[in-house]
């Protein structure tokens, strides 16, 4: 990647990705149940959490996500990072002035666990979503947190849960593909924020036990891989870019690692890198989503 890495930019260029790897039996499950939820005289309530820029709103409209309920909706979308959230209403400038019918989007640079704490939140929505970002958080301590944000019996939707498998095609060095690999997920699951753990490399599988745990039952769970390669010799929309940034994660992530020759790990940056410029790397990671009801 030539440019500088622009963080919203990697956001944006990873809709046309994650448009294709959604499940859409998950996702049609989760249309199916908010079809069904009839809230008595008020608005669904819906809240995003880890909104970023904005292009899962989008996504909810263009696929129509409320379209048949016929009931308006309130969407909650927050986020912990401002330069994100201003993106955000840019983007969103049509749905947060009501130009949607029915629709009405409210965007807040807020953290999660403080925004959880506000008593009036408690219990108080029909739907939350969390798309990529568990992977992201400590799981044991998140999800109930999230969980006590919806309303009893209420629906969520965890989506593009990573879930321990990263290839990056044709192999360079299979050692040292693999090697990389290893250490870029074990530093996924040693991560911490605030000298806290944040994140797990499989934390698309340990979903399961954790929503049980909570007293959630899963009504849907599928794959939703990102599977990244060209297209005549080129790559769709901005995803040149996103496989960038994607070696970028790696290299900020790896470089000066005891276990890696920086000699031979800067071969392979560059080779990577050469890949995406010519058009010949493929990129696939392993996620799953989910949709479900919490517990009653």
């Amino acid at each position: 990647m030539t440019d500088a890495f622009d963080f919203t930019r990697y956001l944006a260029s990873k809709r046309t990705v994650d448009d294709r790897a959604l499940n859409r039996h998950v996702w049609q499950t989760l249309a199916d149940a908010v079809d069904g939820e009839l809230p008595p005289d008020r608005p669904l309530r819906v809240l995003e959490v880890g909104a970023g820029i904005g292009t899962m709103v989008e996504r909810c409209v263009e696929w129509g996500l409320f379209s048949r309920s016929g009931f308006d909706v309130d969407y909650s979308a927050i986020d912990s990072e401002e330069s994100n959230v201003e993106v955000a209403r840019r983007r969103l400038a049509h749905l947060t002035s009501g130009g949607e019918a029915g629709l009405r989007v409210r965007l807040e640079t807020a953290n999660l666990y403080e925004f959880a704490a506000r008593r009036e939140n408690r219990h108080r929505f029909d739907l939350i979503i969390a798309h990529a970002l568990l992977d992201l958080l400590h799981l044991p301590a998140a999800l109930p947190v999230l969980l006590q944000m919806v309303r009893p019996a209420g629906l969520f939707y965890f989506s593009i849960n990573f879930d321990g498998a990263t290839l990056f095609l044709p192999e360079v060095d299979p050692e040292l593909d693999g090697r990389i690999e290893a250490l870029y997920h074990r530093s996924m699951d040693t991560r911490t924020a605030d000298g806290q753990p944040s994140g797990d490399s499989r934390t698309g599988r340990r979903l399961f036990h954790a929503l049980r745990t909570c007293g959630a039952e899963v009504l849907a769970a599928g794959g939703s891989d990102w599977v990244v390669h060209p297209v005549g010799g080129d790559y769709p929309a901005d995803e040149a870019y996103f496989l960038g940034c994607i070696l970028h994660f790696v290299d900020s992530t790896l470089r000066g690692h005891p276990e890696l020759d920086g000699g031979e790990f800067g071969e392979w940056l560059n080779t990577r890198r050469g890949q995406v410029v010519n058009g010949e790397l493929v990129y696939v990671a392993h996620q799953l989503d989910y949709c479900g009801r919490a517990g009653g």
